[in-house]
């Protein structure tokens, strides 16, 4: 029995399908942009509020969110003084909740996983399947 085929959409310049998906993940597996789309989850945040909820540094969470900005995954609106961001795409929204599905049911076994080991440079997050974040 061969393996199936999945006919990808075509992306300009013939980059190659799969080794985008791999730098979109990439770029959601890091912890601190992560955090900062985990508290967009809730609507349209300013800088400072992101920092405040996630305990990161502003120099921190702004090029973070300027990152996701750049890629498309958030958009942003000058209201005053204040850059407010918000989750650009539904699919967004869809990925971050199929992720707490997903873990959900294989949480325990991601946790004792050792082949994908916890980043050293990022503080120790406990969460708790279940309980909000």
């Amino acid at each position: 029995m061969g393996v199936p085929t999945v006919a990808a959409p075509p992306v300009a310049g013939g980059v190659d399908w799969l080794a985008m998906k791999a730098k979109l993940f990439r770029g959601l597996a890091d912890p601190t942009r992560l955090r900062c789309l985990e508290v967009l989850r809730d609507g349209a945040r300013c800088v400072s509020d992101v920092v405040e909820a996630t305990g990161l540094s502003q120099p921190t969470v702004s090029m973070h969110l300027v990152c996701l900005w750049e890629c498309g995954l958030v958009d942003r609106d000058r209201r005053g003084r204040f850059v407010y961001y918000t989750i650009a795409d539904a699919r967004v929204h869809a990925i971050l909740g199929e992720g707490d599905d997903l873990l959900i049911r294989v949480g325990d076994q991601i946790y004792v996983c050792t082949r994908y080991p916890e980043r050293t440079d990022e503080p120790s997050v406990r969460v708790v399947i279940g309980e909000a974040l």
